[in-house]
């Protein structure tokens, strides 16, 4: 019989554990040749685990098992023949809808659990339990103020953790509704988010600056030249392409937005890879567009759609995801009119977009409504002074607020590649 033992392959540069977050298939199953078999989750990516060779496969680790690199997961009889009958069709990737914005993910509550048995003891009529006294002591509330549902009356330690504190005045009121919880163990990638912005808060001097753009000239363009615009590149207009654009003009004029630090050295890129949040079924990923400056409006659409969509359908790598300058993230999409990003490290800085609002503006001694956003910068204090946010913000804001001239040199339809 020969078996082939298939190992953790490296995702990518320094990274040395991965979790099995899901085996697509079952243990004595025929596999297929590429056939993905498993997803596992690294640090930076969720990665599916494809089969080395068609055969029988034998699960060497369990889901949530975190292994190292190289480390072998499963065995492959190679020699095994495709069951009689069986076209053995490659197993489908269950597809996840990512969640919308501040909804939990359902889960399954949990299933009861035996509870052991109190000891034999014996208390005054209505007297709360030892443990149920503590809690009431804790709460500042008599045993009076509870009814309890033990033998003879007694408080049990279940009354007093659902009794409710009165109001001044009230009455006690005893919680009616499900009290149940889940707990779910982190995936690596959330572990790390988690750690990466705890690190921020901590390590860096972290302020935001806020400004207001006016989406007018934006919204004209789009309506103007929607139609033909998609028709000549083949994908849409969209806002993102405007706002890259911007931010990639204001990095030029102030280097120090587009650096990071490195110990006691300041790192400067004469280049703008910029990092775009998407929101994903594994969460916010962010692919990175290298070298944006040289873009034009269409590439910057091309590029974010074939990245966002690789992100939505699990299929983007560590390396699309690796490096970048700074980060455009846009809260809008969910409805967010406005927040303090948090910086994207070892980045320095970070844009905010949020939803867009018609309001009352004053314009030329004239009160007007129009499409308006808020904008907001965060920053590291420790490398950017508030002089160059401040006049970085308003660079944006200047080539958002008035695109034609200042992102198009004038000519709105040679600025669009039309």
């Amino acid at each position: 019989m020969s078996v082939l033992e298939m190992k953790v392959p490296s995702p990518g540069e320094s990274i040395t554990e991965v979790e099995i977050a899901t085996w697509l298939v079952k243990d004595g199953d025929y596999v297929e040749k590429d056939q993905p078999i498993a997803e596992v989750d690294s640090d930076k990516a969720t990665l599916e685990l494809p089969a080395e060779q068609s055969g029988v496969i034998t699960l060497k680790a369990e889901e949530g098992d975190v292994v190292q690199v190289g480390q072998v997961v499963c065995l492959i009889d190679v020699d095994a023949a495709k069951p009689a009958g069986s076209a053995a069709p490659a197993a489908e990737t269950p597809k996840q809808e990512a969640p919308k914005a501040d909804e939990p993910a359902k889960q399954e509550a949990p299933k009861p659990t035996a509870q052991p048995a109190a000891a034999t003891q014996t208390y005054a009529t209505g007297a709360p339990s030892p443990a149920a006294k503590k809690i009431l002591d804790e709460k500042g509330m008599d045993a009076a103020q509870v009814s309890g549902s033990g033998r003879d009356g007694r408080i049990t330690k279940s009354d007093a953790e659902l009794a409710a504190v009165p109001a001044l005045g009230g009455n006690p009121v005893t919680a009616t509704g499900s009290r149940s919880t889940t707990t779910t163990k982190l995936s690596v990638l959330r572990r790390k988010i988690a750690q990466r912005l705890v690190s921020v808060k901590n390590e860096t001097a972290m302020l935001t600056t806020f400004n207001e753009v006016d989406m007018s000239e934006i919204f004209r363009l789009r309506k103007q030249y929607k139609e033909e615009f998609a028709q000549r590149h083949g994908v849409g207009l969209g806002f993102m392409s405007f706002f890259t654009k911007a931010v990639t003009r204001a990095l030029q004029m102030y280097p120090d937005v587009n650096a990071s630090i490195d110990g006691d050295f300041k790192v400067n890129y004469d280049f703008c890879d910029i990092s775009i949040a998407v929101s994903g079924p594994k969460g916010l990923m962010v692919p990175v567009l290298r070298n944006a400056e040289n873009m034009s409006f269409a590439s910057v659409e091309a590029n974010i759609k074939d990245l966002a969509t690789k992100v939505r359908d699990g299929k983007i790598t560590v390396d699309e995801m690796t490096g970048g300058t700074f980060t455009i993230t846009n809260g809008g999409t969910f409805g967010s009119m406005m927040s303090t990003p948090i910086i994207n490290p070892p980045q320095s800085a970070i844009l905010g977009m949020h939803n867009i609002i018609q309001r009352p503006v004053a314009v030329d001694g004239q009160v007007v409504i129009r499409p308006m956003m808020y904008v907001a910068m965060s920053y590291d204090h420790r490398i950017i002074d508030g002089k160059e946010s401040v006049g970085f913000l308003v660079a944006v804001k200047e080539a958002i607020d008035n695109p034609v001239a200042i992102l198009m040199n004038g000519d709105e339809r040679k600025g669009l590649g039309l």
